[in-house]
């Protein structure tokens, strides 16, 4: 007898859907479009310390065959330190990989506003080193947000240069590779 796939998606507002709500998010879409239970455990606000600070209680204790994990924005709008965010992230991929959870990386969309995109694009390259050293999938959701010339897509963000549009949050979901879920 096969397992029943659950994905649970951990993550910050981009996680959750805000300000629409989760039924409007990218973790929604998945649902929609693949045999799964897909738990949105995104939490408005949240930054890697708080996602390592719930993760046994909204990760481990679903038994989870997948997790999408997404975070780092908000560390990097609180001007946390790098270092602290990337402890964080490894702490949750390794915990989630001794439990025989299969680890997807979502990539920190982009944002609006220079000095942020600067400390993202840092922490973006230290997790594509992250994913090669576990030989981790990555959904580059960061793809959706940047036009051909490599400028960041405004009309697909809110006012606040960093939450998605309705649209946004579609281009985010066009980003997953439904093949990540195959056994």
């Amino acid at each position: 007898m096969q397992q029943e796939m659950i994905i649970v998606c951990l993550g910050d507002s981009i996680t959750y859907g805000f300000p629409y709500g989760p039924a409007t998010s990218w973790a929604a879409r998945l649902s929609e479009n693949i045999e799964a239970r897909v738990i949105n455990k995104g939490i408005n606000g949240n930054t890697t310390s708080d996602m390592l600070a719930r993760f046994e209680r909204d990760v481990i204790k679903y038994k989870p065959t997948h997790l999408i994990l997404m975070g780092g924005i908000n560390d990097v709008v609180c001007a946390e330190s790098l270092d602290r965010v990337k402890y964080n992230i490894k702490h949750m991929v390794e915990w989630a990989l001794r439990e025989s959870i299969r680890v997807i990386i979502g990539m920190p969309t982009a944002v609006d506003v220079k000095s942020w995109e600067t400390t993202l694009k840092k922490l973006r390259a230290w997790i594509e080193e992250l994913a090669r050293e576990f030989n981790l999938p990555i959904i580059h959701f960061e793809h959706a947000f940047y036009d051909e010339n490599g400028r960041v897509r405004s009309e697909l963000l809110l006012a606040d240069g960093g939450h998605p549009t309705e649209k946004g949050y579609q281009e985010m979901y066009r980003q997953i590779d439904l093949n990540l879920f195959k056994a």
